[in-house]
């Protein structure tokens, strides 16, 4: 597929995703016309990622089996291609796509009448035992790295879920949220106190907080007399 949109001089590859959370955290960040989509996949598959979406793009579905075609198409794909997938039937669903998308552009308001859209970037969807669950960004106090998992340490409760820390750090708004240990990330308005190494989180619980990420807690927070020698 990579080696397909590359042949192809109007198609701008945005990112390469492993997995439908990649994708999912992926489309939160940045605007998207068009997703190449597997179905089966780790953890959730193609067409229960796009049901998740609030505002999907345009979407070609790629898959070695015909058997969830309906529900692909009941989706509004664009295309469904079936591997092995060859260059020219690859075109033909690309070409289907760029007209659909040349349509939307035509009947979007001009720029200077448009209305504002609302920013869509308040919450992100995990997994969640077997399902997918929104968790706005203001019902989180903090997450824990848990090797190949995180904890979200939530208002009403905690979630663990298959997720790399790393990720988890890309998707939360940076204003918001920082990463102020290797295993921690906090939400600032959740800080209650900070001693020493520790921060107090608005619910009792304490967390680690590194001596490199001191005084960038500091700046964020407008903390002028925190002084890191006093522990």
């Amino acid at each position: 597929m990579e080696n397909y949109i590359g042949r192809v001089p109007y198609l701008q590859p945005v990112a390469f995703c492993e997995n439908a959370f990649d994708a999912i955290n992926e489309l939160q960040r940045q605007p998207v016309d068009l997703l190449f989509s597997d179905i089966q996949m780790p953890n959730i598959n193609g067409i229960e990622m796009i049901r998740s979406l609030s505002n999907p793009p345009f979407v070609i579905f790629t898959t070695a089996s015909k058997e969830h075609a309906i529900a692909g198409f009941e989706l509004d794909a664009v295309d469904y291609l079936v591997k092995p997938i060859s260059f020219e039937r690859f075109l033909k669903a690309v070409n289907k796509a760029r007209n659909h998308i040349g349509q939307r552009w035509q009947q979007a308001p001009p720029a200077e009448t448009a209305k504002p859209k609302a920013n869509p970037a308040n919450h992100l969807f995990v997994k969640d035992n077997n399902k997918l669950t929104k968790i706005l960004f203001d019902d989180i106090y903090y997450v824990e790295g848990m090797k190949d998992y995180i904890k979200i340490v939530c208002k009403e409760k905690n979630i663990i879920t298959y997720m790399r820390m790393k990720v988890m750090e890309d998707v939360l708004p940076p204003d918001q949220f920082m990463r102020i240990h290797k295993s921690y990330i906090i939400r600032l308005q959740a800080i209650k106190s900070i001693m020493g190494n520790t921060v107090e989180v608005i619910n009792g619980q304490t967390v680690i907080i590194s001596k490199a990420s001191r005084q960038d807690l500091k700046r964020l927070l407008g903390i002028a007399n925190y002084n890191d020698d006093d522990e």
